[in-house]
């Protein structure tokens, strides 16, 4: 039995035979709602500029001031503090294992209250947070660190990445924050948990811990809720209930990710380990401006490949060492096959590191990996008795008019 316990926390507030996937994904090409400087402070904000005359102009060495306090006082009026009123279902007890009850009255609803974290990206109000934060949440209200409330929009929210849009509106320009590069991320450096634990912001300001980056690119595939979550970044800064939605922040005061679960010690404890995992903002962006523009994460594509099973007798008639995979047994013109030079005969064996030993297997891989149209994938093929790997792109199917 492992010794820690995964909890995808949900922190109280705050989870072929046959034309092988050919589907629609329309990908955005207007400007996203991102923005490379940040109306938070009097201090510069460019984008990989930490300033270095501090309070008194006194500098770094000689003052209590560090990159991280410099981080913090940058980041820290882009965090808000999320309370939710949520529909939840409780079931009337031992009756409901009688089906004649089960029929007739259900689970009965009711209203509960739950808190998290979010962060502003746009001077006019857009705020990313957790999906699981918000989920089937009846009011959301906003509360910014200068003591403001605001009731939020939920503009859109993807349940499968666990990423939510919200919007708040006012008469005057939000300080916002700065989105990083999580692509870039040094195994060792600084990393700033900020956000709402156990609802703490209501005393005037969020809270702060500081730990490292532990490790990158964690992949925890599908879960039993139908989650995905891949290429998380994994910290030792504490993140605890209500920091869901919050963001991991560099030495700069940029957002890195989003603080979403721990690995806890024992189930049920809720408590941080050192063991903490967000979403890095990288894959954040991209899942925000399909929201925005769209409402939704089309995460249809197209390969233009047809494939049927390898079995092992047909491996013998065809004298080929392998006895499992899928052939292709057809490539579309001007198709992402074609482009990628896949070939009829080909034997894929792999997609990324996933193992393709039937047809059955494709949609399984494809759902782990989230995959959408614009992502690269790498197919493991044989041809002409060698192994080689081929790049491939996932692309739209091309629309017919």
């Amino acid at each position: 039995m492992r010794k820690f316990f995964l909890i995808a926390l949900i922190f109280l507030g705050g989870a072929f035979a046959g034309v092988w996937m050919q589907k629609t994904f329309f990908t955005s090409e207007s400007t996203p709602i991102f923005y490379e400087n940040a109306v938070t402070t009097n201090q510069s904000t460019t984008t990989g500029q930490a300033a270095v005359q501090l309070v008194n102009n006194q500098p770094i060495h000689s003052s209590r001031e560090t990159a991280i306090t410099q981080a913090v006082r940058k980041i820290s009026p882009a965090v808000v503090g999320i309370n939710v009123l949520q529909k939840s279902y409780r079931s009337p007890g031992i009756m409901m294992d009688d089906p004649f009850f089960r029929y007739f009255f259900g689970g009965r609803q009711e209203l509960v209250k739950s808190l998290g974290s979010g962060f502003i990206i746009s001077p006019d109000g857009y705020i990313v947070t957790n999906e699981h934060v918000v989920h089937q949440a009846v009011k959301i209200m906003v509360t910014l660190p200068d003591g403001q409330h605001f009731d939020a929009e939920l503009v859109a929210s993807d349940y499968i990445s666990d990423i939510a849009l919200l919007k708040i509106t006012d008469e005057k320009p939000f300080p916002f924050a700065i989105l990083g590069d999580s692509n870039n991320l040094i195994i060792g450096e600084w990393a700033i948990a900020i956000g709402n634990p156990f609802g703490l912001f209501d005393m005037g300001q969020p809270s702060v811990s500081q730990g490292i980056i532990s490790a990158t690119d964690r992949d925890f595939g599908k879960q039993s809720d139908n989650r995905i979550y891949k290429d998380m970044i994994q910290t030792d800064a504490a993140i605890n209930a209500g920091n869901s939605g919050g963001p991991l922040v560099n030495s700069l005061g940029e957002v890195i990710g989003m603080n979403t679960f721990i690995f806890s010690g024992s189930a049920g404890e809720g408590t941080s380990i050192g063991l903490g995992f967000a979403i890095p903002i990288d894959r954040i962006k991209k899942i925000v401006t399909d929201l925005r523009q769209y409402g939704s994460v089309d995460r249809s594509f197209w390969t233009g490949i047809s494939v049927i099973n390898l079995r092992p007798h047909l491996a013998r008639y065809l004298g080929i060492p392998i006895d499992q995979g899928v052939i292709v047994a057809a490539v579309q013109k001007n198709s992402p096959a074609e482009r990628a030079h896949i070939q009829v005969g080909d034997i894929i064996l792999k997609i990324n590191d996933y193992t393709v030993a039937s047809s059955d297997d494709i949609d399984a891989i494809f759902d782990d990996l989230d995959a959408k149209a614009g992502d690269m994938i790498n197919l493991t093929i044989y041809r002409n008795k060698k192994i080689i790997t081929i790049p491939f792109k996932l692309e739209r199917y091309p629309r017919r008019y």
